[in-house]
Formats: C-alpha cells, structure tokens, sequence
C-alpha cells in the first residue's frame, strides 16, 4: 500500500473507536476492498488493530478510540516504518508525513524507527537494464483516481492504432518500472501502458468505479492472460546441474526443473545422465530458440521439432554469415 494513504487510514482509527472498511473507504475515496486490504496490512506488519466480527463491528486499534502513537510497543513502531519507508522514499509528502509520526512516538523509539524506515533501499532496476523514468502522467492519473475523476486520452496500443478515449480510472500498478493504467470503459476493464498514452486531460465528470473492485484481482488476471501469451511454446533442454540457475535466469518463472516427460522426438541421447532436465517457455519456438542459440553445445534441445528447426535455421545463418573459410 501507499506510505500515505498508510498513515491516513491509522490517524483516522485513532480518532474513532471503531471503524468499517466501507466507512474507511468512504473517508479516504477508496473502493471497500482497498480499504479492507489497508487495514489487513497494517495488522499484518504488526500495528495492533483488529476486527470486530458481528453487528455493530469493525475494526479498531487496541486500547479504544484515544490510542495515539504512544501505545505503539517497540516492536509495532519498528514494523510501521519498516513498512511505510521504502514507499516514502519517492514522495515528499510521505517523507513528511514519516517525520510528524516519528515526532509522535516515544523519544526512546524515534531512533529505532528512524533507522527502520531508512533500511529498506527499494531499486527496481535490474543489472544492465536500460534506466526507466517514470512518466509524467503519473501523478495527474493518481490524482484522478484518488479524486474519482474520468479521464479523457489519447492512446496508441500495441498495433500502433492511436485513439481518443474517455475512461473511469481505478488505480495504477508500477510493474518493475513500467507503469499501467486499469480503468473502466464502455467495454468492460481495460489496461493502458501509460508510456502510450499522449495527450491527458482529467476532466470534471465523476468516473464510475465499481463498489466491490479490487485492483489486487483485476492484476491478477490481467497477469495471468498475459504470462499465458508468454509461455506458448515450452522446450525441452538438458544442461548441466550449475547452469539450470543460468536458464532460469533467462527464462525466469517459465523455468520447470526435472520434467523429463520430453517435448518432441529430439535425440537428446541417453548418456548424459549428469544432466539436469529442464522445460522452458517463450511465446513462440524462434523466441525460445533465440534465448538457447547462445548455450552452443552445452544446451541439448530435446523438442519440441519446432524449436530445434529454429535453432538449426538460426546455426545456419550464423555460419553464413560469419565463416569466412578459415579452419583451427
């Protein structure tokens, strides 16, 4: 969850003693599932709160509705900021908001929740990878969404298609530097990579956001559709025992070790039993072959045929345009 909206959702249980997700929902202009979700976080980090089954329950935070951050123990302080400061780290608000709630605490804790909320560095870039900036619609899209206003865009989508759309905004997902977009259209969800979209205007419409959504699930299944596409063709390789962390470095969660049901009618050959058996996955067979090409001969492509035909044709190429006669 957001650090701000965090500290939001305990100040406002601080001053009532009981409270309902969709009372919460209601105060801070999110869905019921987001605030439900909110309030399992912060009992899952440790903040003491807690639900209150059956009519006339809730949630609330232990020791009734005048609890400040002076009932917070060691323990539950160190696993608020430990929680609240990596997601702080890029917003100055919440930076803000971090110091007024350490200001609030113990003096014999602020040292220690100072610490926990700067142990955490989050760097979502991996090794090599080319810089992501983040792209400036992002805060006017936050901001629709929090103030549940509709947006009008203008959006180019994979084809390369460019339309004008007017779309309801649910809430943003930031996938490993890449940021999308999950709004509601005329035709049901749908998910916008926000690097596509140009011209961005929220305007003064309400935008209509279902009661019971929930981004989490909606993710999920956008996720899942598109990990589906990923891993169309699957193959199957030999290789040995230390490289199958190499493989999986490539191939990632499309990576299944010990699967030696085979793929294809390769002959992968019977004495090499020091190797290990591994299925990889890529979305078409020259995808996978392009990802093996490299491994040579410590790669043994058992099948499927598709895949081994790529790989040859791919062999083929390399020797025709890089023999130049000579011979060791």
């Amino acid at each position: 969850m957001r650090a701000d909206r965090l500290i939001q959702v305990l100040l406002h249980l601080q001053s009532r003693p009981r409270v309902t997700a969709a009372e919460l929902a209601d105060a801070l202009e999110v869905s019921v599932a987001t605030a439900r979700r909110d309030l399992e976080s912060l009992s899952a980090a440790g903040v003491p709160v807690y639900p209150q089954p059956g009519r006339g329950g809730g949630w609330s935070l232990l020791g009734g509705s005048r609890t400040d951050l002076s009932g917070l123990t060691a323990p539950e302080a160190r696993a608020l900021f430990l929680l609240a400061g990596p997601g702080a780290a890029s917003s100055d608000h919440a930076r803000a908001a971090l110091r007024k709630l350490v200001r609030a605490l113990p003096a014999t804790f602020r040292a220690e929740a100072e610490a926990a909320a700067a142990a955490v560095v989050v760097d979502r870039e991996g090794w090599s990878a080319a810089e992501r900036a983040r792209p400036p619609e992002v805060d006017a899209l936050q901001r629709a969404v929090v103030e549940r206003r509709r947006v009008r865009v203008d959006y180019t989508g994979a084809t390369g298609y460019s339309s004008r759309r007017d779309v309801d905004p649910w809430g943003l997902v930031d996938k490993d530097g890449a940021w999308y977009l999950i709004a509601g259209t005329a035709r049901g969800p749908r998910t916008f990579r926000v690097d596509r979209i140009g011209a961005l205007e929220v305007t003064d419409e309400p935008a209509v956001v279902p009661d019971d959504v929930d981004l989490r699930a909606e993710w999920d299944r956008v996720v899942g559709e598109v990990e589906l596409k990923r891993s169309a063709t699957w193959a199957t390789v030999r290789v040995a025992p230390e490289h199958v962390d190499v493989l999986r470095a490539q191939f990632g969660r499309h990576t299944v070790v010990g699967d030696g049901d085979g793929d294809g009618d390769g002959d992968g050959g019977d004495g090499d039993g020091a190797r290990a058996t591994v299925r990889v996955a890529a979305p078409t067979p020259l995808d996978v072959a392009r990802h093996l090409a490299g491994w040579g001969a410590q790669a043994d492509v058992v099948g499927p045929p598709a895949v081994r035909a790529e790989l040859a044709r791919l062999g083929a190429e390399l020797v025709a345009a890089h023999d130049d006669g000579a011979r060791p």
